[in-house]
C-alpha cells in the first residue's frame, strides 16, 4: 500500500467506527481480513494511525474545526508536519482531494484552546475528571494518551516468576517484575499477537493482565480452602488470578449474565490448570468468604488500551453505569457471611465510579466497615501517571461479625 493509500484505509475504518460499538482493534482486524493484499506493515501502519486518531481526536478535531474522519486523518498528517495536499490528491487508492473547507482549516491555525483540548477528553466530563486529579489533570491525561505496557500475570500454578523470565528470554522475550503486582511482568518490545504464539501462554504459563488488575486480585487476599464469589466474572481473568493465589485449593463461583463472555473462562481455565472455578449465570443461595465485583464501568481507566473510548462515553452513559454499579453492589452484598470481604473494583478513574460510589453504599450499610489498603490510603487508587498501570479503583469492605 502507498502511503496515500494507508490513509485512506485509516478514513474509512473511522468512519466504519462511527456508526458500531464494535472494538477498534477488532474492527481493524476484520478490515483487513477482507483485504489480504495488505502486508504487515501497511496493517500496524493504518492500525497505528486509527488509534493516533482518537488519542488525540480532540486536539485534532480542534486544529481542523470538525471531527469528522477524513478531517482527523488530515490533522494527523499535519502533526507529522507533512503536506496533507501530498496525500489526498484522489489519485487510485487515495483519499479525495481536499475540498475547500479543508483547504482553509489548514491554512487556518485556532489558538488558545480549552482544557478539554489540551487534556484530550471530552469537555462535559471535565468536573468529573478535574475532581478525580485536581491541578494534576493536564500531566495525568498527557500520560493517557500515550501507548500501555504488555503486562501478563505469571500463573503460579505452573510455574515461578523467576523460571517465567527466563523461559520468555529463551524464545526472544525480554521480561522484567512489576513494581507492584507480586505475580506480575511487563514486557519490553513484545506485541500480544507475538506473545499469544508462544508455546507458554498456550500451556497457561501466563495470561494477559495490566498491572493494576493484578493488584485489585492481589488486594483480595484470598487464603486456600475459600469460598469465593466473582460476581460479574465476564471473561474471568481475575477468577483465575484468584484460583493461583488460592492453590487450587477452595472454591471459587464465577457468576455473570452474559453466558457468551462467561463461556470463555472454561477454555481459559483448563490451560491454568485451575480446577477449582464452577461458572454460573445464577448466583448460588449461599453466603461467600469473599465476593469479588469487578464491576461494569466506563473504562476511563483503559483509554491507553482502548482510546477509542474516550470518545464514546456519554453523559447519558455513564449516568446509566454509575446507577447500575450501586445496584449491583447492593446485589452483591447480600452474598457476603458475616466477617467475610466484599471487593468493589472498577477500571475507571472516576470518582462518582469509585469514591462517591462506595461512600454511599457505607452510609446505606452500617454492616459494612472499609478496610484500608495501606498505612495511608483508605482505597486502592492507579492511574499511568501515578502507577504506570490503568486507572484502577479497588475498595475492601469487611461485613461486620
Amino acid at each position: 500500500m502507498t502511503p496515500a493509500a494507508r490513509l485512506q484505509a485509516a478514513v474509512e475504518i473511522l468512519t466504519a467506527l462511527e456508526t458500531t460499538p464494535e472494538p477498534a482493534d477488532r474492527l481493524v482486524r476484520d478490515y483487513f481480513r477482507a483485504r489480504r493484499y495488505a502486508g504487515s506493515k501497511d496493517r500496524a501502519a493504518v492500525a497505528s494511525r486509527v488509534f493516533e486518531c482518537f488519542r488525540h481526536h480532540y486536539s485534532y478535531a480542534w486544529r481542523m474545526q470538525n471531527a469528522g474522519p477524513r478531517r482527523l486523518v488530515i490533522a494527523a498528517v499535519l502533526a507529522e508536519n507533512a503536506d496533507p495536499a501530498e496525500f489526498f490528491t484522489g489519485a487510485a487508492y487515495a483519499p479525495a482531494a481536499l475540498d475547500a473547507g479543508e483547504v482553509a482549516a489548514i491554512a487556518s491555525v485556532p489558538s488558545d484552546p480549552p482544557l478539554s483540548v489540551r487534556g484530550e477528553f471530552p469537555e462535559w466530563l471535565q468536573p468529573d475528571l478535574e475532581a478525580a486529579f485536581g491541578a494534576d489533570l493536564v500531566a495525568e491525561m498527557d500520560a493517557m494518551t500515550g501507548r500501555a505496557a504488555v503486562d501478563i500475570r505469571v500463573n503460579s500454578l505452573k510455574t515461578t516468576r523467576e523460571d517465567l523470565v527466563e523461559a520468555l528470554a529463551a524464545e526472544g522475550f525480554e521480561a522484567a517484575p512489576t513494581p507492584f503486582a507480586a505475580s506480575g511482568l511487563r514486557l519490553s518490545g513484545a506485541t500480544t499477537s507475538k506473545l499469544s504464539a508462544s508455546p507458554l501462554f498456550k500451556t497457561g504459563h501466563f495470561d494477559f493482565q495490566d498491572e493494576a488488575a493484578q493488584m485489585a486480585a492481589q488486594l483480595c487476599a484470598v487464603t486456600p480452602g475459600q469460598r469465593v464469589l466473582d460476581y460479574a466474572a465476564g471473561a474471568g481473568g481475575k477468577a483465575l488470578a484468584l484460583a493461583a493465589a488460592m492453590q487450587n485449593k477452595g472454591e471459587i463461583v464465577a457468576h455473570d449474565i452474559d453466558p457468551g463472555r462467561l463461556s470463555m473462562l472454561g477454555p481459559r481455565a483448563l490451560r491454568a490448570g485451575a480446577t477449582i472455578i464452577k461458572t454460573s449465570t445464577a448466583v448460588p443461595a449461599r453466603l461467600f468468604d469473599l465476593v469479588l465485583l469487578d464491576s461494569p464501568c466506563s473504562g476511563t481507566g483503559t483509554w491507553r488500551r482502548q482510546p477509542e473510548l474516550r470518545v464514546r462515553l456519554t453523559a447519558d452513559r455513564l449516568a446509566e453505569l454509575t446507577a447500575l454499579q450501586s445496584k449491583l453492589l447492593n446485589k452483591a452484598a447480600a452474598f457476603v457471611a458475616p466477617g467475610g470481604r466484599l471487593v468493589y473494583a472498577t477500571c475507571s478513574v472516576l470518582p462518582r465510579e469509585n469514591d462517591l460510589q462506595i461512600d454511599a453504599f457505607l452510609g446505606s450499610h452500617p454492616d459494612f466497615v472499609p478496610v484500608p489498603v495501606t498505612a495511608k490510603d483508605t482505597y486502592f487508587h492507579a492511574s499511568p501517571r501515578r502507577t504506570g498501570t490503568d486507572g484502577f479503583f479497588t475498595a475492601i469492605l469487611q461485613r461486620r461479625a
